[in-house]
């Protein structure tokens, strides 16, 4: 399995961001499988980490690397910094389009992945996980398939909610106005919301991406995880939505993102020799 470790200039972000891409390119097989195609692309998942978080996280904090050469799956994973994956024109950073647009068009144009919708993917943990719904419904004609784990879907009256004392910078209301604006009531209208979104399709009649979902049972961020599900169902939006053991922590999302890779619509499985399997 091949690790690229990439860094390139964004003119969405006005600056030069780090890139972190899993590609199944150096697989060699082995006992009679067969080997894939030459040239034919990979399917992709575009994999957002939480906040406090960097484009490494994944790769150390699961088994990514493994669950993706298994299923000759691409996996691209962005520098998020703590901007919830949004537009900030007030910081001169747009988030959401360097998600939705600038990083998709890049890694495109330099890695051997699949152009379809059908073959993209988004995903993310925590306030990855509310980018991944947030830029997979704003760029629905770009993903194909969303996956959300234990989101941290604050786009809801508890952003104008103000915290004594903050625990974190993200609790302070410097950083909710950093990263929402100036206006946080104007914020929750917007399509900064999922909740909007949600609306804003279903009246224009568009194909939403399949969505998977899941927390876990001990998550504090379990009930608004419930309420965003039950958002999309109301809408008439398909969504599975799974719970199970598990706090806001990486033994749950390691799991997690192995049965929403289960779930998407993958390649068969293939084992190559790598250095934890060679002899077997």
């Amino acid at each position: 399995m091949a690790v690229f470790h990439v860094n390139f200039m964004a003119e969405t972000l006005g600056r030069t961001v780090p890139l972190c891409v899993i590609l199944p390119t150096d697989k060699v097989y082995f006992g009679g499988a067969t080997a894939r195609p030459e040239g034919k692309p990979y399917k992709t998942l575009y994999l957002l980490h939480g906040i406090i978080g960097s484009q490494i996280d994944w790769l150390y904090g699961t088994r990514i690397q493994r669950y993706a050469e298994e299923r000759d799956l691409a996996v691209v994973m962005p520098a998020g910094e703590n901007g919830f994956y949004i537009d900030q024109p007030w910081n001169c950073a747009m988030y959401g389009e360097f998600i939705g647009r600038e990083l998709v068009e890049f890694t495109r144009k330099s890695f051997p992945v699949s152009r379809k919708r059908e073959d993209t993917y988004i995903g993310g943990l925590s306030m990855g996980g509310f980018g991944a719904m947030r830029n997979g419904l704003k760029y629905h004609e770009t993903f194909g398939a969303i996956i959300s784990l234990s989101g941290a879907f604050i786009t809801d009256e508890s952003l104008l909610e103000q915290v004594e004392k903050p625990r974190f910078p993200s609790e302070s209301e410097e950083y909710k106005h950093s990263c929402f604006g100036p206006n946080l009531k104007a914020a929750l209208a917007s399509d900064i919301n999922p909740r909007v979104l949600i609306g804003q399709l279903t009246a224009a009649g568009v194909p939403f991406p399949a969505i998977y979902m899941a927390c876990g049972t001990e998550d504090s961020l379990l009930e608004k995880n419930r309420a965003m599900a039950d958002c999309l169902k109301s809408h008439g939006v398909s969504v599975t939505f799974e719970t199970g053991p598990g706090a806001h922590e990486w033994d749950f999302w390691d799991t997690y993102i192995l049965r929403a890779l289960d779930w998407l619509p993958l390649e068969g499985k293939s084992v190559g020799v790598s250095s934890g399997n060679v002899g077997i």
